[in-house]
């Protein structure tokens, strides 16, 4: 009976012995994941901080062309080198050295958001794409990159600063892209205005020449 009892008193201290390992070993391991006062498990608001990636996400998007008279210098294999800077442009047309030539050149901008949620915009060098033999030819193909419209888009709102006894109005909208601008505008304008909540704008849309359907809409005026 004894005997028994032992045996019995054996096993549960084997048992208690190896629970108490495991816990001691769990407890030397550091956690695979951990919440933070930012994390969506803990109940804190991680959007409400601009990550590094988001900061640092930018887009590249169609900006301007161009149109530009050059003169062909050098013919290197199947390229031209065009004066007066030195720029290397294949030779579709075959130029020969001392032609003057029209080129069709393009401009780019990164958007990137800062911490604040403003855009940043930097611009790129120019950067011939395409060659003509005409000023006529160059200028069609420009008409298809950059396209004039009017449209309706909304009106964030106006306000009026004040300096020094003078004021200044401005206009806010939201252009197609979802970027809001700012405009100056007069008095009048701001009367008009200031009731709206939608207004009818000229926009330029700028086409990405390899991709047509990426387009940049800018602000050119007023419809009315």
């Amino acid at each position: 009976m004894k005997q028994g009892r032992l045996g019995q008193l054996l096993v549960i201290g084997g048992i208690i012995l190896v629970v108490l390992f495991i816990i001691g070993k769990n407890s030397d391991t550091a956690p695979d994941v951990l919440q933070t006062a930012n994390s969506p498990l803990s109940g804190g608001s991680a959007s409400a901080v601009p990550t590094e990636n988001a900061v640092s996400s930018a887009s590249v998007v169609p900006w301007d062309y161009r149109i530009a008279e050059r003169e062909v210098g050098d013919i290197i294999g199947g390229d031209m080198v065009l004066l007066p800077n030195n720029e290397l442009l294949p030779n579709d047309n075959h130029f020969a050295t001392g032609d003057k030539v029209w080129v069709l050149e393009h401009m780019s901008a990164t958007m990137r958001m800062n911490e604040d949620g403003r855009n940043q915009v930097t611009l790129s060098e120019w950067k011939m794409i395409k060659s003509y033999t005409t000023q006529e030819a160059a200028e069609e193909d420009l008409a298809n990159l950059k396209v004039l419209l009017e449209t309706e888009v909304d009106l964030v709102g106006v306000y009026k600063t004040e300096h020094e006894g003078e004021f200044r109005q401005f206009a806010v909208v939201t252009l197609p892209s979802g970027h809001d601008i700012k405009q100056p505008i007069d008095t009048d304008r701001y009367e008009a205005l200031k009731s709206q909540e939608r207004v009818k704008v000229q926009l330029e849309e700028v086409h990405d020449y390899e991709d047509y359907d990426m387009a940049m809409a800018k602000f050119r005026g007023w419809a009315e």
